[in-house]
């Protein structure tokens, strides 16, 4: 049986817009290797949509873009989509929730219910984005420097590494980019975001079991 990822992209605010445009990369190199994409894109981000493609597809990894709280993550509009208790739709899924604290509560939660590894943010998931760009979320190198790392995380996950790897090797690239703004100085367009990256970086966890992979 080939492999299945299901991946939300709401896209109803800037926020979620670049999470979206930045999503597209990991679709991409998902369905180069082979694997079946569900994309559930701007409406289709709803909570209906989401529980039930998990409960009744095989999808296996499932990728969550959009805002979030301690014990839920939304879909398009704010709707949640995945919130404490939802056991069916977590059970033997390895889930990587770009959103604000669901690693606080809900991250514990699915694994307690059933999920091999949940991956995401403690404190919330800080972004800045270049003012004179944001009509090219693409092209805004200061989103750059927080959308690939964090883009990491799913693709390595696509390319065969463990959850545990796939988180380290994305703090790796959050440290790169922030070893080359220290390198560059105060003269940097982008040296005050330093510290939201090291913030990123250090409240993004896997829990769960560090070596359950995407096969």
């Amino acid at each position: 049986m080939g492999r299945t990822l299901l991946i939300t992209r709401p896209e109803h605010d800037l926020g979620t817009i670049y999470l979206s445009k930045w999503s597209k990369k990991i679709i991409d190199l998902a369905k180069d290797k082979g694997i079946e994409v569900i994309d559930l894109h701007r409406e289709k981000a709803s909570r209906g949509r989401v529980i039930g493609t998990l409960v009744k597809t095989s999808a296996k990894l499932v990728i969550l873009n959009g805002h979030g709280s301690d014990n839920s993550v939304y879909g398009h509009n704010n709707e949640v989509i995945l919130k404490e208790g939802d056991t069916r739709a977590v059970k033997d899924k390895i889930i990587y929730a770009r959103s604000c604290r669901s690693a606080k509560s809900l991250g514990k939660n699915s694994i307690a219910q059933g999920a091999l590894a949940y991956l995401g943010y403690k404190e919330d998931f800080i972004m800045y984005t270049d003012e004179t760009n944001l009509g090219k979320p693409l092209e805004d190198k200061t989103a750059e420097l927080f959308l690939e790392p964090s883009n990491y995380i799913p693709v390595s996950l696509v390319k065969g590494h463990t959850a545990g790897d796939a988180n380290n090797r994305s703090k790796a690239k959050f440290r790169k980019n922030i070893e080359r703004l220290v390198i560059e100085g105060s003269s940097s367009d982008n040296y005050n975001a330093i510290s939201f990256l090291l913030w990123d970086m250090n409240n993004q966890v896997c829990l769960g079991n560090e070596n359950a992979i995407f096969a």
